[in-house]
């Protein structure tokens, strides 16, 4: 007898090696056939439903890991509901609009200038279904089940409809407005950029201190004093209508050395400014409290003709500089706000492109602006007021798509407010759960803390504000006629705005008493690319009558709070008065082995495709579910080889398990229940 024939060895057809990277396609590709996921929706057909919300991945590029382990921990919520009975659809989306896409072309050698703006964005349209398209594969790719077949496309008709319905009733109620005041500037992009697209580094700038000569004292200073104001934008001085200080502070006139000019400053910091600026044997002259100075006319250092007022403002600090504050109200919120109280011009000498205006003289005309700092400082020398220059370490907000620095520049612009709406976001945050519990926090923060939303963008690739002009300037946009280009971009997509001349977007017969010609202009202006996205809950969950609004979940990264999330909910609450989502969920970002985000640059990426060739998607799934995604995740081919080995023990044990029930006959072999220990 051969000792093999006294062991009981298991027998199974189940391989050892599960071979993924081919395996997985041949099981796919039966899925696709045999409609598995279409039977999962009939089988729990009028159940109670769960719907999660597909946040819109931007077509542009293959995927990286941070959409892999978003998708796959999607699709494992969406596959676990089913499996509890629940009707849990899942309807994947893609925002498909915006400058990117426009960058793309551009840099494929397209002459944006040589064609019609409806035939450029024809041009935009295809180059995005096209990324559409190889983003899907990838997905499915993932093992990510759902309505690959009729996803959400914010290019879409129906869906372009749907969001300038939601534009409609945001006028209707008053929330749109147009107006002049310091937006987030790209020069790079030349458009104006929300909160949302703008992100920080540390910049080292140049900055000034300098004196502007007073002309008229009011009876409290004399015309040999100078105020002594800080700036770390001297290539703003053009555009400087005044000065800003607090009514509170205590102000030291001073004097040093042998000079017999006086100087103003805060009392609080007249010993580290003399120190810093190299005086000795000061004199404290008199002291004063700022509100004693309001109105006190200084000389603008470059032109003659302009005097500078003096204005009490409550966002001077002692923290740094002077305790006053050169003020130009076109380039910066605080200056705007008290320009705008003192009746000053909103003077913005910097044209699209980030370069000096003829207006400026022409020691500045021209000039891109960062170029003006060292004119600026110049200038202030050559007229004995600079009192010091220094370098200053900083934070400054950049485009986070160029990933070239912005500038705070008063524009007319289409905003949304969220003033008059604030207490009702804030109220309908409070109703959502969140997870991790900390993101409540943070968005009810933002929304605290946010200005009025700007929507407009001066790019052509997006949905148009549907805004009409009348011959007196005044803009059009009733109920009427915005119901009216809804349905036309329903019929016919949004490049009819483009194709048509606005009388011919108009309801027939229209008139208004802005145009007593009968003659119309539209606006040229599309919108913010995150009222694209932010429209969704209309545009989809509303819209198809097989989801629901509010949605069950939201998930995506943890920068939506200021992104996808945030717009989501200042329009769903404007629209219908309560959030857009039941619960949030909110992830970390995809990091390499040492902790740094992954980029191009750095070389340090890892694309799923890569792991997929080598190990299968399994790999990738099993890596998702391994990790905390509520924070930073690091990633690198070591986790997945690991992960690879941790899935040949859970193969093998299958499979000596099954080897071991081979030979198992239920009629005779079955235990009754009562029977069974309790282990």
């Amino acid at each position: 007898m051969k000792v093999k024939d006294t062991l009981n060895l298991g027998k199974t057809k189940f391989p050892m090696r599960g071979n993924l990277p081919v395996r997985e396609v041949e099981r796919q590709n039966e899925w696709e056939e045999n409609k598995v996921y279409e039977q999962r929706q009939k089988l729990n057909e009028g159940k109670p439903s769960f719907v999660l919300h597909d946040g819109p991945p931007y077509a542009n590029g293959n995927i990286h890991m941070g959409h892999a382990m978003n998708k796959i921990s999607k699709d494992f919520i969406v596959r676990s509901k089913s499996m509890m009975g629940f009707r849990a659809p899942y309807v994947p989306g893609w925002d498909t609009h915006g400058l990117p896409i426009e960058q793309q072309l551009k840099k494929a050698g397209v002459d944006r200038k040589a064609l019609s703006v409806a035939e450029f964005r024809e041009m935009c349209r295809q180059y995005a279904l096209e990324q559409v398209d190889k983003q899907r594969k990838d997905f499915k790719r993932l093992g990510v089940a759902g309505e690959w077949d009729n996803p959400y496309l914010t290019l879409k008709p129906e869906y372009e409809a749907q969001q300038i319905r939601v534009f409609g009733k945001m006028a209707e109620k008053g929330l749109i407005y147009k107006g002049k005041k310091p937006v987030f500037w790209s020069w790079s992009s030349e458009s104006a950029l929300a909160e949302a697209e703008v992100e920080y580094h540390d910049v080292t700038s140049p900055s000034a201190f300098y004196g502007e000569q007073v002309v008229d004292g009011k009876g409290v200073l004399d015309e040999n004093t100078y105020m002594v104001v800080w700036t770390t934008t001297p290539w703003t001085i053009p555009a400087s209508e005044g000065i800003t200080i607090d009514a509170t502070f205590d102000y030291a006139v001073v004097q040093h050395d042998d000079d017999e000019r006086k100087y103003v400053l805060a009392a609080d910091l007249v010993n580290a400014d003399a120190k810093l600026f190299g005086w000795n044997d000061v004199k404290i002259v008199k002291t004063v409290k700022g509100a004693e100075l309001e109105n006190v006319l200084c000389q603008h250092p470059f032109y003659p003709e302009r005097k500078l007022v003096t204005m009490l403002g409550d966002f001077v600090t002692t923290d740094a500089g002077t305790g006053l504050v050169h003020t130009a109200p076109g380039f910066g919120e605080d200056d705007f706000n008290i320009g705008v109280k003192y009746g000053l011009d909103v003077y913005v000498p910097v044209d699209d492109k980030g370069y000096m205006t003829e207006d400026t003289g022409e020691d500045f005309a021209g000039l891109f602006y960062e170029d003006a700092n060292e004119v600026s400082l110049k200038k202030l020398e050559e007229a004995g007021v600079l009192l010091k220059q220094m370098d200053y370490e900083h934070s400054y907000p950049f485009d986070w798509r160029t990933k070239k620095p912005i500038i705070f520049r008063a524009t007319p612009q289409w905003f949304a407010s969220v003033d008059k709406i604030r207490d009702q976001i804030l109220g309908a945050i409070n109703e959502v759960q969140f997870f991790p519990d900390w993101g409540q926090k943070r968005l009810y923060n933002m929304i605290r803390d946010r200005g009025d939303w700007v929507i407009s963008r001066q790019r052509v690739w997006g949905v148009p504000l549907p805004i009409f002009y009348g011959e007196d300037g005044e803009a059009i946009m009733t109920k009427e006629t915005i119901e009216h280009v809804a349905k036309l971009v329903e019929e016919h997509g949004s490049n009819i705005w483009f194709q048509r001349e606005a009388k011919d977007l108009l309801p027939e017969g229209f008139t208004s008493e802005h145009s007593p010609n009968g003659k119309f202009t539209k606006e040229t202006d599309i919108m913010d690319v995150w009222f694209d996205s932010g429209s969704s809950h209309q545009g989809v969950c509303a819209e198809r009558d097989y989801l629901t609004y509010p949605a069950d979940l939201y998930l995506e990264g943890s920068d939506q709070y200021r992104g996808w999330f945030n717009s989501s909910l200042i329009t769903s609450v404007a629209y219908s008065g309560h959030a857009p989502y039941k619960q949030i969920l909110s992830q970390g970002f995809t990091l390499d082995g040492k902790g740094r985000k992954m980029s191009k640059s750095l070389g340090n990426t890892i694309v799923p495709s890569e792991v997929i060739d080598k190990m299968g998607a399994e790999i990738i799934r099993l890596w998702v579910l391994s990790v905390d995604t509520s924070a930073d995740v690091r990633v690198s081919m070591g986790s997945f080889q690991q992960i690879a080995e941790s899935y040949r023990k859970f193969r093998n044990t299958v499979r000596f398990l099954l080897a071991n029930t081979t030979d198992f006959d239920p009629a005779k072999d079955a235990v009754a229940f009562d029977e069974m220990e309790s282990i």
